[in-house]
């Protein structure tokens, strides 16, 4: 019999209908309840249609300089999971030189705070 695994996804709104607190939570995470997060991007293959769709949320606390970090790590995360999932190591690296372009840019406009971190 398949195992399954939840994920789940809380999403607190103000009065406009705006993110103010995002929250998770899995069967399989190795912890108990929820987690808070400032930020959730999720991309999803419609097997039908193939088109990605796609979840892009973010609190009233989520400064640009953490939505730059975040990205930064997000492009890592892609190169890594687009290397394991096809084995194309010269793609991947293409992935990781933007990123390393992208946080250069960022740092000189006066995010390089989180450079150090």
């Amino acid at each position: 019999m398949a195992k399954t695994s939840l994920i789940k996804l809380t999403v607190e709104l103000d009065d406009n209908k705006l993110p103010e607190k995002i929250f998770w939570e899995a069967t399989d995470s190795g912890f108990e309840g929820q987690l808070e997060s400032k930020t959730l991007m999720l991309s999803l293959w419609d097997k039908s249609e193939e088109v990605t769709l796609g979840i892009d949320l973010w609190t009233k606390e989520m400064m640009v300089n953490d939505m730059s970090k975040h990205f930064h790590q997000v492009m890592l995360k892609m190169a890594d999971t687009y290397r394991r999932s096809t084995q194309n190591s010269e793609a991947a690296k293409m992935i990781e030189d933007f990123a390393a372009d992208f946080l250069d840019k960022v740092s000189n406009e006066g995010n390089d705070s989180f450079l150090a971190e």
